[in-house]
């Protein structure tokens, strides 16, 4: 689960075409199962979606600190995804940059009083879904974040398909379903990125979703690299 073994040119040229980037199996089958039915030991807390009314099923949130793979992901992954937010906001003029290592970041988040974890399991059963959505809150968000699908579509579950959506100026949204596979890992934007038009670049907005669960049960992971208030 090294992040310096991915390639790296490839993803940055995903993010910016479609503002996501596909790494299929990285997770791995076992590693994904085990994951998702781990949650309680790994120190989760269940959360019914309802309760936020972002949807139908149970989130098991890691809010007083990520299981020790998880951190680590994030901890190899950030260096390189650093690189690619600090050229997006080269691009649109924005003068925040974000330091090189996640330890910096982290210690940003604290100032700001961002010391709530926001990554998360998900666990969604027949008619379950996760409506759209942003983890944009505080002054510290980071620009990408991970998901990662725990269970196999066509065995496990039917349904439940992950969908982004680009809310672009003056112009319609733009939908994608993100083809998932058990094991696979995406990296998606949190909220905006820039996309280079005819007159120079411009700003897209990012929201992401589940799709209804027709069979079984569906578990995935969200990852996310700045905390909450």
């Amino acid at each position: 689960m090294n992040g310096a073994r991915l390639d790296w040119a490839e993803i940055s040229a995903q993010l910016d075409e479609e503002g996501h980037a596909l790494l299929p199996g990285w997770l791995g089958a076992e590693a994904a199962r085990s994951l998702a039915y781990g949650a309680e030991t790994l120190g989760a807390v269940r959360v019914p979606l309802a309760a936020s009314g972002l949807g139908s099923g149970d989130l098991f949130c890691f809010e007083a600190g990520l299981p020790a793979p998880l951190d680590a992901w994030r901890t190899s992954l950030y260096p390189h995804l650093a690189a690619i937010v600090n050229r997006w906001n080269h691009t649109l003029g924005v003068e925040a940059r974000y330091p090189p290592t996640f330890t910096d970041f982290l210690q940003r988040n604290r100032q700001a009083g961002q010391t709530r974890g926001q990554s998360h399991l998900s666990r969604l059963g027949v008619d379950d879904h996760l409506l759209l959505h942003q983890r944009n809150e505080g002054e510290q968000v980071f620009p990408l974040q991970l998901v990662a699908l725990l269970s196999e579509p066509g065995v496990d579950f039917e349904g439940g398909e992950f969908v982004t959506t680009e809310q672009r100026p003056r112009m319609q949204s733009r939908p994608a379903v993100l083809p998932l596979k058990l094991g696979d890992v995406a990296l998606i934007a949190t909220d905006e990125r820039p996309v280079q038009g005819s007159r120079g670049p411009y700003r897209v907005r990012l929201k992401h979703a589940i799709g209804r669960v027709r069979r079984g049960e569906r578990v995935g992971l969200e990852l996310s690299f700045h905390g909450a208030r």
